[in-house]
């Protein structure tokens, strides 16, 4: 069976550092792997530390050359014949951890990479349980841990904290793009470029592991933010569209999604809700429309999806618009033209910015309204939207509200309006859910 290069990069954080360290070496099969640490000249006594393990695989650098580039370093260091698994210094694994990934990854040629779940919730990639100790957190990680396929969600990216990427697809993406140097957003990048070659990513809720969060490098805003700032112009340089694309996701919709065996995502950008309906819902069909090229060619390494409404060849059980509308110039018109790719008893989910929401409506009252959102040009009350859907030919109309948190000046202003006038003015959003009239 092929064996695992584990490569850690190390920069300071020695408490991380050992924990890290120890926890592979109690909770991973001997002789399963090889331990490989990448240090970025650090100061506080890791190097002497590492040196003490002579069967760890080690590079002491003499000046820090970033993340990507040490993965890199720790990939052409590595046995020819293992697959790479990358792992950050401020993670400890847990029982069954690297088995269960290994299952996975091998479970489908078409697998490139896998990740585990973990502690922090970015991605979506977070589990429901907490814990005060990382004792207790080894107890439910051990109750996680057990193999179930139906635990396995395909992804558009995958967090590099952890991640497994079988060898062959490593021979050919050839390393990580330095480019991003000294870090973030290299993860996004390496996730597309799997992609593209034709394989999927897998997260792996049945596997646990726990991640600090807590790199020097992150904790110092004023370095952080610059060089995150560059990279994602890098990405968006180098991709066509934005890193923020990876947060577009329609979540106060695809919930409201009955059981269907067909859905439609009008604007699906890269695929991330498509991606979660297809593993939460699971539909028969799943496809999306996206006008943008770049963002279109990373949702169809994935689904089938159109450059525009007239492409579709079929009518769907539940068709997702999200906030559409605020950029559309006619949306009475566009109603109308979706209707007829919604079957009879389907349902149309859309997102809407209340504007009589009392942050609007303070935002107005302080000359503060300008919105930076590129090409923004509709705004919606609740009567608004719903006398626009009935319009447009949709009935059964159901309005679900949600909103931010107040402030206590937010909290008078809505007791002061609706003293005035009722109104809605306590909600941020709607989610609409209607039907289609005959």
């Amino acid at each position: 069976m092929r064996k695992t290069s584990i490569i850690v990069l190390t920069y300071n954080n020695l408490e991380y550092t050992k924990s890290c360290i120890e926890s592979i070496y109690t909770y991973t099969e001997e002789g399963t792997y090889e331990l490989i640490v990448v240090d970025n000249a650090s100061t506080d006594g890791t190097r002497e530390y590492l040196l003490k393990y002579p069967h760890i695989k080690t590079i002491l650098n003499e000046e820090n050359v970033g993340f990507p580039k040490g993965c890199n370093q720790g990939i052409a260091l590595a046995n020819q014949e293992n697959d790479i698994l990358l792992l950050n210094n401020d993670t400890v694994v847990t029982k069954n951890w690297l088995t269960n990934l290994r299952t996975c990854l091998y479970s489908d040629v078409k697998i490139g990479a896998v990740g585990p779940v973990c502690n922090q919730h970015e991605n979506r990639q977070g589990v429901s349980f907490t814990y005060e100790s990382l004792e207790e957190m080894q107890k439910l990680a051990l109750e996680n841990n057990h193999l179930d396929k139906e635990k396995w969600e395909e992804k558009i990216f995958l967090i590099g904290y952890c991640l497994l990427i079988k060898r062959e697809v490593m021979n050919q993406l050839q390393g990580l793009d330095e480019g991003y140097t000294p870090g973030y957003v290299e993860d996004n990048d390496v996730s597309l470029r799997i992609l593209k070659l034709g394989y999927k990513l897998v997260l792996c809720h049945d596997t646990f592991i726990h991640h600090h969060l807590g790199t020097t490098f992150r904790k110092d805003l004023s370095q952080f933010y610059p060089v995150l700032y560059k990279n994602r112009a890098y990405f968006q340089k180098k991709w066509g569209f934005s890193a923020f694309a990876f947060d577009e996701r329609k979540s106060a919709s695809y919930p409201m999604i009955n059981p269907c065996t067909s859905v439609l995502e009008i604007h699906c950008g890269i695929g991330v809700t498509l991606k979660e309906i297809a593993y939460k819902i699971r539909p028969k069909i799943v496809e999306g429309v996206e006008y943008d090229p770049s963002m279109r060619k990373i949702a169809s390494t994935s689904f089938c999806t159109y450059p525009n409404l007239k492409s579709v060849k079929r009518t769907y059980d539940t068709i997702l618009i999200g906030d559409f509308l605020k950029i559309v110039r006619y949306p009475i018109s566009f109603l109308r033209k979706i209707k007829p790719y919604l079957k009879k008893e389907g349902s149309l989910l859309l997102e809407i910015e209340n504007m009589a929401s009392v942050k609007n409506i303070l935002s107005i009252m302080q000359g503060k309204f300008y919105k930076k959102e590129e090409n923004h040009f509709n705004f919606f009350t609740l009567q608004d939207i719903e006398k626009i859907l009935l319009e447009a030919g949709y009935t059964n109309i159901e309005v679900y509200s949600w909103y931010q948190n107040f402030n206590e000046e937010e909290k008078n202003k809505i007791q002061m309006l609706e003293e005035i006038e009722k109104g809605n003015y306590q909600y941020t959003y709607y989610t609409i859910r209607c039907k289609r009239k005959e």
